[in-house]
């Protein structure tokens, strides 16, 4: 069992957004999200894009911006199927949330499926309010939709 000590969270590179998409069914499971990563993420935003890396490689990762109204953004965020329950996401979204507000950020936001309810679980113990928020995806596509302000202190 690797521990959280030997993991180091830093930005991420190409390499490793090919790595992830390489990876994907260990991150998703059956879910195939490979759509909504874009390298160009990666590319322009690298400061808000981490992977939290062990000795036998990526075992989770944020992606992420900061928007020029002062919110970061998390567009994804996934822990290897062998990492779950180990706290690596809180640590994720707690290096995210720290280059979020060294960047301007104010609040954090992330949406997911109405369906994902262990997402929904997830923001809600990091301490987001939670709505669903109808069409909010296109027309009859309501989404869960996460708010919180600035800074991220987590117990």
């Amino acid at each position: 069992m690797i521990l959280a000590m030997d993991i180091q969270i830093e930005s991420a590179g190409t390499a490793d957004f090919h790595q992830v998409l390489a990876d994907h069914s260990r991150y998703w499971g059956e879910r195939d999200l490979r759509s909504l990563h874009v390298l160009a993420l990666v590319q322009e935003f690298g400061p808000t894009c981490l992977v939290a890396r062990a000795g036998d490689g990526i075992r989770g990762y944020v992606f992420g911006f900061v928007t020029p109204g002062g919110t970061g953004y998390v567009h994804l965020i996934a822990t290897r199927d062998d990492a779950r329950g180990t706290g690596l996401g809180r640590r994720l979204y707690t290096e995210f949330a720290e280059a979020a507000e060294g960047l301007g950020a104010r609040r954090l936001k992330a949406i997911t499926s109405v369906a994902n309810t262990g997402s929904i679980a997830f923001h809600r113990s990091l301490g987001f309010d939670a709505r669903i928020v109808d069409d909010y995806d296109g027309p009859g596509r309501a989404m869960a939709v996460f708010r919180r302000d600035l800074p991220l202190i987590l117990p």
